[in-house]
């Protein structure tokens, strides 16, 4: 008997250092498949959690990509870089030293980034400018200019303080190392709180570590080392249809109505209308059938998901 073609979501506690462009071309190298998708991507300096789709599955990462986001980070008051981030170059160091960094006065600064906020991306982001990555204009020399976007940051927290000295271009600077918990909405940049938090203070910041340790209900705790030969990375894909119990409302489909599902006609079911996403399961294999949307008791497609070999995945 042939083993099925590899299909799930993979869980991957993303090392620093690499892209979440490594990180998928090493998983496609562990899974010998050639689909396979992330949910969201990492900075290369950033640790933590990212999520991966492996054949079929990568039609769920449509719906991940929106959950919302926990990080763990540093921020360093009292120095700027051009990315807002470690793997920047300098372009202030104004320290803290001639600054009110009292517990006070950084907590306002950090109240002003909670709740509901327009927030302007870091320029040196992954954004598209006229159809350019907003990274490339600004590593050209070119001016960047991005529009503010509605972001939710529901808990931005410091969770602890160290007042010390570096060295910037051959010269100390007094700094202040913010260690924070950042819960919030997809889209919003980490960085970009840093950089206002310290605009605010008037002293400049940047972040010096960033790790994302949960997206939506899924933790970085039961994440793999995806660089760990001795991982069994196809065992640690979570099937599809786990994936979406956990995420939405699911419905149970007989035999038939799975088949009728899977060939795209609308199916009767007992439930109440809602745009959706619905997990269409079928009953007698416990498979994801598809993601559906209810009107007048007939669901209607939004996703179809064939099994690994019916989609010939491994082609």
């Amino acid at each position: 008997m042939l083993e099925s073609a590899p299909d799930g979501i993979l869980l991957v506690d993303k090392p620093q250092g690499i892209s979440s462009h490594r990180v998928v071309a090493i998983a496609r190298r562990r899974l010998g498949l050639k689909k396979v998708g992330h949910a969201g991507t990492l900075d290369p300096m950033a640790t933590g959690l990212l999520l991966l789709g492996a054949g079929p599955s990568t039609r769920l990462l449509t719906h991940l990509v929106g959950l919302g986001k926990t990080y763990t980070a540093t921020i360093r008051l009292g120095v700027s870089t051009d990315s807002d981030d470690a793997d920047g170059t300098p372009t202030a160091a104004i320290g803290t030293a001639d600054a009110d960094v009292s517990d006070g006065a950084v907590e306002a600064a950090v109240a002003l980034q909670r709740g509901d906020i327009e927030q302007v991306p870091s320029t040196v982001s992954a954004i598209k400018v006229d159809g350019r990555r907003a990274y490339d204009l600004a590593r050209k020399g070119e001016t960047v200019v991005l529009k503010s976007r509605a972001v939710t940051v529901s808990r931005f927290e410091v969770t602890g303080r160290n007042d010390h000295v570096v060295t910037v271009d051959g010269a100390p600077v007094a700094v202040v190392d913010l260690d924070v918990v950042v819960s919030c909405s997809s889209g919003t940049y980490v960085r970009a709180l840093a950089r206002d938090v310290g605009a605010t203070l008037g002293t400049g910041a940047h972040l010096t570590a960033l790790r994302r340790t949960i997206v939506g209900p899924f933790d970085v705790e039961d994440a793999i080392d995806i660089e760990d030969e001795a991982v069994d990375v196809r065992a640690a894909l979570a099937r599809p249809v786990d994936i979406a119990r956990t995420l939405f409302p699911s419905v149970p489909l007989d035999a038939d109505a799975a088949k009728d599902l899977s060939d795209g006609k609308r199916v009767a079911a007992d439930h109440p209308d809602t745009d959706g996403p619905v997990a269409a399961v079928a009953r007698e294999d416990d498979r994801l059938v598809g993601l559906v949307s209810v009107r007048r008791g007939l669901l209607r497609v939004i996703t179809n998901f064939p099994t690994a070999n019916q989609a010939g995945a491994n082609a």
